[in-house]
C-alpha cells in the first residue's frame, strides 16, 4: 500500500470556465491556469504521482510547455492514471476536499465523483469528495480562489 498527498490552488479569472472534477460549472466564474485549472484534477494527479513516487504534476505536465496549454484535465488524469498502473499500482481509493466559499459544491457531489470514477476507471464508491469554506478567513474565505487537498491510496 502506497500514500500520496496532493495539494492544488487557483485563483479565479473573470472570461474563464470553471471545472471541478471534470464537471462544467456553467454559471461560475472560471480559474486562471495554463490548462483548464481544474484545480480538483491537478490534487488528485499529484496525490497519485506523489504515492507512486513518480514527481509532481508539474513534472509531467509543465505550465511552461505550450502543449499542455488549455489541456483538459480529464485527459491530463488519464494519463496519471495510466502512469501509475504502468508502475504497478491500482488506486484503492481516492479522498478530497475542496475548500471554497463560492460555487455551493455540496449540489453537485455526487455527479462529480461519478465523474471522477469514470475518469479513473475505478468504483465511485473509492471516490470521496468533500467540500468545506474557510469561514471567511484568508483569501480563499475572502473568495479569491480555490484550494483542494486530496490523498490517494495505491495497492
Amino acid at each position: 500500500m502506497r500514500i500520496g498527498q496532493g495539494y492544488d490552488s487557483h485563483r479565479f479569472e473573470e472570461g474563464r470556465h470553471l471545472v471541478l472534477g471534470g464537471v462544467e460549472f456553467s454559471d461560475e466564474c472560471g480559474l486562471k491556469g495554463h490548462s483548464d485549472a481544474d484545480v480538483l484534477i491537478h490534487a488528485i494527479i499529484d496525490a497519485l504521482f506523489g504515492a507512486a513516487a513518480l514527481g509532481d504534476i508539474g513534472s509531467h505536465f509543465p505550465d511552461n510547455d505550450e502543449k499542455w496549454r488549455g489541456a483538459d484535465s480529464a485527459e491530463l488524469l488519464r494519463k496519471a492514471v495510466a502512469e501509475v498502473r504502468a508502475a504497478g499500482y491500482e488506486i484503492a481509493n481516492i479522498d478530497t476536499t475542496v475548500i471554497c466559499e463560492q460555487p455551493r459544491i455540496s449540489p453537485r457531489i455526487a455527479e462529480i465523483r461519478e465523474r471522477l470514477s469514470q475518469i479513473m476507471a475505478i468504483p465511485v464508491g473509492n471516490v470521496s469528495v468533500k467540500a468545506k469554506t474557510n469561514e471567511k478567513m484568508d483569501d480563499v474565505g475572502a473568495g479569491v480562489g480555490i484550494v483542494v487537498h486530496s490523498i490517494a491510496l495505491l495497492a
